[in-house]
């Protein structure tokens, strides 16, 4: 009997190309990824990008957006970006302690800064957690609350910051008006 020589011993044998240990590593790094996902769902990732330095009110205006269409802002007169400004209801202080409480309500968010004329919050997305600054702001001289929604990252946000802000236009209705 011949032992069979060694060429004849590793044809025999699957070998692991490169592309499945890249599929092996994307599986193992996905699942992983989704892990710390649901368990930490409101932690940052390397996605969440940092935070602008031009936020807040300065001489009476929220930042501008960027060119990007991932920004809706209340006082911009660009198609794109533009929003219409919330509603008062009550004073403006009743208004953004009503939106405070929705927004805490809210999976995700984190309220950064509550004045009496002021709000900022941060709303981090569920999968991939990447971070939208949004801001609220009384303007006493139009009775009206001034609005800036923005990702930190990307250029295209589907409409997520446009449909927050309508969304949370409609809670804030529903919420004053009954």
């Amino acid at each position: 009997m011949s032992n069979p020589n060694p060429e004849q011993k590793t044809q025999g044998k699957k070998r692991l190309s490169a592309s499945r240990i890249f599929l092996i590593a994307f599986i193992v790094v996905a699942i992983g990824w989704l892990i710390s996902r649901l368990a930490f769902p409101g932690n940052y990732t390397i996605l969440s990008g940092t935070t602008p330095q031009n936020l807040g009110v300065e001489s009476g205006q929220l930042a501008p957006c960027p060119s990007s269409p991932n920004c809706v802002n209340s006082q911009s007169d660009d198609p794109t970006h533009s929003i219409a400004p919330l509603q008062v209801q009550g004073s403006g202080e009743e208004t953004l302690d009503q939106l405070k409480q929705i927004i805490e309500n809210q999976e995700r968010t984190n309220i950064v800064a509550a004045t009496d004329t002021y709000l900022y919050a941060e709303f981090i997305s569920r999968w991939m957690g990447y971070v939208d600054d949004v801001e609220f702001w009384w303007n006493d001289d139009e009775n009206q609350i001034e609005v800036r929604s923005a990702s930190r990252l990307g250029e295209s946000d589907l409409g997520v910051n446009r449909e927050r802000i309508e969304t949370l236009r409609e809670q804030l209705t529903a919420r004053t008006s009954s």
